[in-house]
């Protein structure tokens, strides 16, 4: 089922004076009293607020929020809701990272995105380019996610940018007949690299990860190599660096080399990307069915924050789904 916009994608927020980033990806909302998701949450009007913020998120990618001061607690509360009230499946709830631990403080549905542990620095490895870290969150999962959110409470004195990339801008920028094959196509994800974390931080992989079919210690999946997002209806590329090993159909050589044009395609377009530069207790919101993103390692002070990541449905790709340039009508 798909989800029809409201009018506008802003709806009952164009109020609080949000300001898009660039044309593609990435809308930011103002510092002000009235701006807090804390408060939004505990309204009497939370629930159109959240489903309009959720539209919001699945049309512009990410969305952000200047100096927050919401709970992990309310974080949790928020992401559930995003896709609850935007269609997600009833057997999905919040994601349990495979190497995430049930601390009393945080419990298993909260990662600590760390450079001094927990899930950090993903793809980072030195003198190796930086395009090695553009992923999408647990894209090995069956049922993989929807909505993400991110709070980072501490930051190092320079550095530590983190940029997005939109999926539907880079379905859109490729040639028609590229895009009628990549339809047809399918690719495996794989996560299995975290056992070796297990091992090294005395960590059991978590089962139960957010849906029945996430229970596997096999952290593998097929998924189409392009996607309809559920609540736009918009066509989305959907592989990542960080977990998009082969594509079924095609032969390895093949593979290998169409699926590096297709990271090359998404993180050497910088016009389809937003970067971010975050404040102490900034908040980030994303839609992990039309987005890649990676952090900026040029930093070496401590950098911390918390993601709670939802999970949404079974990916799909419907051959009547649109292209979001052709529906917004926006020039080649």
């Amino acid at each position: 089922m798909v989800i029809a916009p409201t009018p506008s994608v802003y709806g009952s927020l164009n109020h609080f004076s949000p300001v898009d980033e660039t044309a593609h990806i990435g809308t930011s909302f103002p510092e002000t009293d009235d701006v807090r998701l804390s408060a939004w949450l505990a309204g009497d009007d939370a629930d159109v607020l959240i489903r309009d913020l959720a539209r919001l998120v699945s049309h512009r990618g990410v969305v952000f929020f200047k100096n927050q001061d919401i709970t992990v607690e309310q974080q949790k509360v928020l992401a559930l809701k995003l896709g609850q009230l935007t269609g997600r499946p009833a057997e999905s709830g919040l994601h349990k990272h495979p190497i995430s631990e049930d601390t009393p403080e945080l419990g298993a549905d909260t990662s600590i995105i760390s450079s001094a542990g927990g899930i950090a620095r993903a793809g980072y490895a030195r003198n190796v380019r930086a395009s090695d870290g553009w992923h999408t969150d647990i894209t090995f999962e069956p049922v993989p996610s929807d909505y993400a959110i991110l709070k980072m409470h501490t930051l190092p004195k320079v550095g530590g940018d983190t940029l997005w990339a939109s999926g539907y801008e880079a379905y859109d920028r490729l040639s028609p007949a590229l895009q009628r094959f990549l339809e047809t196509l399918t690719a495996e994800h794989d996560g299995n690299f975290f056992h070796e974390a297990s091992k090294e931080l005395n960590i059991p992989i978590q089962k139960d990860r957010g849906n029945p079919a996430n229970n596997s210690t096999d952290l593998r999946a097929i998924h189409p190599v392009a996607r309809t997002h559920p609540v736009t209806g918009y066509k989305s590329l959907f592989v990542n660096k960080g977990f998009t090993k082969r594509i079924i159909e095609l032969h390895p050589e093949e593979s290998a080399t169409l699926l590096d044009y297709l990271f090359r395609h998404i993180s050497e377009n910088h016009d389809l990307q937003v970067r971010y530069k975050w404040g102490v207790n900034d908040v980030a919101i994303w839609d992990n069915r039309a987005t890649f993103h990676t952090a900026t390692n040029d930093y070496a002070d401590h950098r911390q924050g918390n993601r709670v990541v939802g999970i949404g449905e079974k990916p799909f790709f419907d051959p009547a789904s649109k292209s979001r340039r052709d529906d917004l009508k926006l020039a080649s």
